[in-house]
């Protein structure tokens, strides 16, 4: 999700719901204690430099229960950070701390936000020697299907 889908989903939003993959809601009294631009520049395992760049909103759940984020204030502050940190129109990274920090990608629902789980890959597997995912056949009985080869037939 990109600063722009967000800003539409809060402009329309009651209130902000954050809620893990597999239906864990992050606690209703969460703080976005960051939001920012983190740029990554690196070279893959092939080689090839790569250059990354993402808003980042940081996600914390303290012990003050009554706190509640509402829609306009986080709008508030996603708008001071593109104007403060000039930034762009960028792909949303969310971390959120489980038994340690993750990283997620951030949908939406209708109602919640999604914490999506990031994944890592080989960028360059054909230089690595990962093998290609082969695609897996289902055989079928040609001779129960009607559609059989017999000797002589010319079908095969």
């Amino acid at each position: 999700m990109k600063l722009s889908e967000i800003k539409a989903h809060l402009a329309q939003a009651e209130s902000v719901n954050f809620q893990l993959e597999n239906g864990t809601p992050v606690p209703e009294h969460f703080h976005v204690t960051e939001v920012g631009v983190v740029t990554k520049d690196f070279i893959d395992c092939g080689g090839t430099v790569r250059h990354e760049k993402v808003a980042n909103f940081q996600l914390w759940d303290a012990n003050d229960f009554e706190h509640r984020l509402k829609a306009g204030k986080l709008l508030n502050i996603i708008s001071l950070s593109e104007e403060v940190l000039a930034m762009e129109d960028l792909e949303i990274e969310v971390e959120y701390q489980a038994q340690t920090i993750g990283k997620y990608d951030l949908g939406y629902d209708g109602k919640n936000f999604l914490l999506i789980a990031k994944t890592t890959a080989c960028l360059a597997p054909e230089l690595c020697g990962v093998p290609e995912v082969k695609q897996k056949v289902q055989f079928q009985n040609l001779a129960a299907s009607g559609s059989a080869c017999t000797p002589g037939g010319g079908c095969c």
